[in-house]
């Protein structure tokens, strides 16, 4: 059964981008258990605000796992201590009363911070305009259907198309790599016929976006997959190599 439990909040706090950020920490008392992590933050806010206080700026929108918005450092994880779930989708009772909880922005310097808790990722944005998207005429629904696609591939496909782009592996690397987000992006297209028109470009140009936008090189720690809210595996980033090797052989 739920219960409340006081708790502190450590939060960073960070007036912008060019600013000197720093933690601040805040009591909270008989919050429950039963709330979710984001709900926790509202309380916190309200109470600031009614202290006359500035409130804590952090990013959430849909609140049920979809967007990838909530993009928050918890305790040293990303998306917090549960595995498979978005920050939203924490709850208060895998805390514990008297605990103090740390929380942080995403660390990368593809994602700078705007104010607090939340970053810029419209660097997410830029890769996927370089070339994660088909611009081929597929035809209809029936036409689309009508392309023999064997099921695992289907399958594995569907799995990559799964990341909702929210950051997490490159919080969590320790070389600030996107190759999870990007090696999604591509997977979900090169493993259907409708994607390998425009394969070899999509490869290079995506690859070549993350580089030029200042993330880092993977050398394959796993912890990315690890954090990943939708448990997108890192054999993406073992197909995303391979098909740029093709493409630079090509060339």
């Amino acid at each position: 059964m739920d219960k409340d439990i006081n708790i502190k909040v450590k939060v960073w706090r960070q007036n912008g981008p060019n600013e000197k950020g720093h933690f601040e920490t805040y009591a909270l008392e008989k919050i429950s258990q039963g709330s979710s992590f984001l709900e926790m933050l509202d309380i916190l806010n309200e109470q600031l605000i009614n202290e006359g206080k500035e409130p804590v700026v952090f990013d959430h929108d849909c609140r049920e796992g979809i967007c990838g918005m909530c993009s928050l450092y918890i305790n040293g994880h990303p998306h917090g201590p549960d595995t498979g779930i978005t920050t939203c989708q924490l709850h208060m009772r895998r805390f514990n009363d008297g605990d103090t909880i740390t929380v942080e922005p995403w660390r990368s310097a593809g994602f700078p911070i705007i104010k607090d808790l939340m970053v810029d990722r419209t660097a997410f944005d830029k890769i996927i305009q370089a070339g994660g998207y088909i611009s081929v005429n597929t035809g209809g629904i029936p036409d689309a259907n009508a392309i023999p696609i064997p099921r695992d591939d289907a399958e594995m496909a569907m799995d990559a198309a799964a990341c909702i782009g929210c950051g997490a592996c490159v919080a969590a690397c320790k070389n600030g790599s996107a190759m999870l987000f990007v090696s999604a992006k591509v997977s979900q297209f090169a493993l259907l016929p409708q994607g390998r028109v425009e394969a070899a470009r999509r490869a290079k140009s995506m690859v070549a976006k993350m580089d030029e936008l200042g993330f880092g090189n993977c050398t394959n720690t796993g912890a990315c997959e690890v954090e990943c809210p939708k448990n997108i595996s890192i054999s993406n980033i073992a197909r995303l190599n391979r098909e740029f090797l093709k493409a630079k052989f090509r060339d």
